[in-house]
């Protein structure tokens, strides 16, 4: 049985949205315990009696701010997140789910639980929503500003197999982001980059930005600078939108009435963009699936990132990067 270990002090709630998704998991999935690293006293008033059997209370009351360097971390050996991470380096846990300070958990798994072989750097990924009613994977999102071309390389080997072994997508198309889909478009970086993923089978290519929301591919590659903007950009747009939706729809009775018999298609657009629905980025290129949740996530999207861990841990996944890597870099 898998056993998940959890940042449960984190989040920029507290323990109760992230002990709230850890009951919603373990009702809907049998398989799995878990070890929740906090204020004992707090956590235990949270977690019903009858699931304490499946929830092992390991006790801290320091925990890394959002105003924290991400360096503080490897100092404070008594934070919440540090334990939670040991607990899967010394291998009481088989991965770790966090809503805490995403430098500090990047840092931490990093350092103490080590990179998989042939990994330069762990990327961060990301689902987005696209209009073939699927999502494309994004890496790096945020975990490396620079980037070499051969670090864009093996983000793309890394994401084709995470698609591939985590999101059962048969034969996941990687592309490439550019300003242009001709092979000679790019900066430097993306050019040499081209080159070394075109080793790798089902490339497809330079990709644009509108490229990850109509689903021409199922993964794409960029450097952290670049994939964070992308990220904020979609979830400001989406935001945005909503909002222009909900105050043009009270300007008359019709437009009211036109959104009471489109409240199907408006719940479903909701779903589409909601990040709780996917719950939370996996650090790829560690020896252990690491899940980095967001500092506001609700009880849903907890949830939904405890599953992706267990998805993870239950997969081929480090061993099949390592192979690949390994074939390919040859």
């Amino acid at each position: 049985m898998l056993k998940i270990a959890i940042d449960a002090m984190g989040g920029d709630f507290g323990p109760q949205p992230i002990i709230d998704g850890l009951i919603a998991a373990l009702k809907l999935n049998n398989n799995f315990t878990a070890i929740a690293v906090g204020d004992k006293t707090q956590l235990e008033n949270l977690i019903p009696s009858y699931l304490l059997n499946r929830v092992e209370i390991v006790h801290t009351d320091d925990v890394i701010s959002m105003s924290d360097s991400a360096t503080d971390a490897l100092k404070r050996k008594e934070s919440t997140i540090y334990k939670a991470i040991d607990l899967v380096k010394t291998g009481e846990a088989d991965a770790v789910v966090s809503a805490g300070h995403s430098g500090a958990s990047m840092s931490l798994a990093t350092l103490r639980i080590g990179r998989i072989k042939g990994v330069t750097r762990p990327a961060i990924a990301t689902l987005m929503p696209t209009s073939e009613n699927q999502n494309t994977l994004v890496l790096d999102v945020g975990a490396n500003v620079d980037c070499d071309a051969k670090n864009l390389f093996e983000f793309a080997v890394m994401g084709q197999v995470y698609a591939r072994d985590v999101l059962q997508i048969d034969e996941p198309l990687v592309g490439l982001l550019s300003n242009g889909e001709e092979e000679s478009k790019g900066n430097e970086v993306t050019k040499e980059a081209f080159k070394l993923i075109s080793k790798i089978p089902n490339f497809a290519g330079n990709v644009e930005g509108s490229d990850v929301f109509k689903g021409s591919v199922d993964v794409v590659v960029c450097d952290g600078f670049i994939g964070n903007i992308l990220l904020k950009t979609a979830e400001g747009v989406a935001d945005t939108i909503g909002k222009i939706i909900k105050k043009n729809l009270k300007r008359s009775l019709i437009s009211i009435a036109g959104a009471v018999l489109m409240r199907k298609v408006f719940k479903n657009l909701k779903v589409r963009v909601d990040y709780a629905e996917y719950g939370g980025a996996p650090l790829l290129g560690v020896k252990a699936p690491v899940i980095i949740a967001h500092g506001k996530s609700n009880p849903k999207a907890i949830q939904n990132a405890i599953f992706q861990a267990i998805n993870s841990a239950s997969s081929n996944l480090n061993n099949d990067i390592e192979e690949r890597l390994k074939r390919f870099s040859s």
